[in-house]
């Protein structure tokens, strides 16, 4: 008997691999590592000194702090916006979903501008919720955490709502039909289906955040030890020619960002065997 081959669209495993780690290395593995590098001038107490200065620290804090709170609101909101424009028809739906892209296609400057002017205490948001309750939203943590939250909103409707089209409505039905409450259905039959989606979502809404400069910078108001992101000090010191400390304060990011998506990967690998197994 003949051995048939099978016709492979593109060429063999060697080509294909030698390219994606030549593109790998070229986009990914050398900056990271010439930032490593780089960081070694200062000697390992220079290097601690920099990432254990009280001001970065308070940085680091807001800047992971406001990109967590972020991602958990979009983990909510951008499930249910992914929920209603698959599940629902309505006028303007189509709109409704184009206009989930606008935060990628919107410049952040535009963006941290529009949002500043909104929520200013004479803003039309800032305004009436500065004068009723007594809620400040710009030049706060607040100002931040709703910046970065109308950046990073589509990462999580973007990977959700693939998997609720492909989710079909008749196991949701027959649950419902066999007695099961709607919260029993939501909890036991969709949210294990759309749950590594959803992870994947916050992480990437997460990571983005952490690393969010133009639309931050004009709603924080960069008060030190307050409303100052880690970004900014990178800048400053890029600005003053310190170019090591900019280095350590950036490979300390890199290395916490990577120890998070690494945490949320493994979360997200055992949600998916849990619903391969359900």
């Amino acid at each position: 008997m003949t051995r048939k081959t099978r016709k492979k669209t593109l060429p063999g495993f060697g080509i294909t691999m030698g390219v994606t780690l030549a593109y790998v290395s070229l986009i990914v593995l050398i900056p990271m590592a010439s930032l490593a590098l780089m960081s070694t001038d200062l000697g390992p107490a220079g290097f601690w000194k920099v990432i254990t200065d009280s001001r970065t620290l308070v940085a680091l804090k807001v800047s992971f702090l406001c990109s967590l709170c972020a991602a958990l609101i979009n983990a909510g909101a951008g499930l249910i916006l992914a929920w209603v424009i698959v599940r629902y028809r309505f006028p303007f739906r189509r709109f409704v979903d184009g206009l989930m892209e606008l935060p990628f296609a919107l410049p952040t400057a535009v963006a941290g501008i529009s949002l500043t002017v909104l929520t200013t205490d004479k803003g039309w948001v800032g305004g009436p919720l500065f004068r009723l309750l007594g809620i400040k939203i710009a030049y706060t943590e607040l100002g931040i955490i709703t910046a970065i939250t109308f950046i990073t909103i589509p990462f999580v409707v973007r990977t959700v709502q693939p998997v609720l089209e492909q989710l079909s409505p008749d196991y949701e039905e027959a649950g419902l039909i066999l007695g099961a409450g709607r919260a029993t259905v939501f909890f036991r039959i969709i949210l294990p289906e759309i749950l590594p989606a959803l992870l994947t979502g916050f992480s990437l809404a997460f990571a983005r955040g952490l690393g969010e400069y133009g639309s931050v910078i004009f709603i924080a108001g960069n008060i030190p030890f307050r409303t100052e992101i880690a970004p900014l000090v990178i800048m400053s010191k890029l600005e003053q020619f310190n170019y090591d400390e900019a280095t350590a304060v950036a490979l300390l990011m890199l290395v916490a960002s990577f120890v998070v998506m690494f945490l949320v990967n493994r979360i997200q690998v055992r949600a998916a065997s849990f619903a391969g197994e359900k």
